[in-house]
């Protein structure tokens, strides 16, 4: 027999918790919540407000479970619950969006210097300026692809409502945008 579908194995078990299965619940955490921390870490939290994040993400589907109306999308809801959550929570701390700390922890350390920090702070601030003048749509393709990653492409597609198979390509025309912008400022 083969076996089910991602979506269609959630579903079950999003219909499962809903009947009182605890096992249920533990196995629908231990597969999605991969999920919810790439899209926690991704919107620039810090390790510790991420983890609460993640924790509020899933406390607040376990409060909304029996109204999630359509088991299969309980990825696409986590990713737009964890996506807003994550932008309070970075909003609360700082007042401004952030890049990607994913790779921070492996970086050397040198934000006591001034050339460097001022370095990384006009480059942050020209991506922000770029990324945000993007298309809405764009914005959320890279945000979302980039942070859940190609394995995760059919709750990508989920969340966005999109073919699986545009994914790429819009990801692609997206980045090329991006790329555009940043050298059209570099000539300025």
């Amino acid at each position: 027999m083969a076996q089910a579908a991602p979506h269609d194995r959630q579903a079950a078990l999003v219909v499962a918790a809903r009947a009182g299965s605890r096992a249920a619940l533990d196995s629908l955490v231990a597969e999605l919540t991969p999920l919810v921390w790439h899209v926690a870490r991704g919107n620039g939290l810090d390790q510790a407000t991420a983890e609460d994040v993640v924790q509020t993400v899933w406390l607040s589907l376990l409060r909304h479970l029996d109204r999630l109306h359509e088991p299969r999308a309980v990825a696409g809801w986590l990713i737009v619950a964890t996506r807003r959550e994550s932008q309070r929570a970075w909003r609360e701390r700082h007042g401004r969006p952030a890049l990607s700390t994913d790779s921070a922890l492996d970086m050397p350390d040198d934000r006591w210097l001034p050339e460097p920090e001022a370095l990384r702070d006009d480059r942050d601030r020209r991506l922000w300026q770029a990324f945000n003048a993007l298309p809405r749509r764009c914005q959320e393709v890279l945000r979302l692809t980039v942070l859940a990653g190609r394995a995760e492409y059919r709750a990508v597609s989920e969340a966005l409502a999109m073919p699986h198979g545009s994914i790429g390509p819009t990801r692609g025309r997206c980045l090329n945008q991006l790329k555009a912008r940043l050298e059209q400022d570099d000539v300025r």
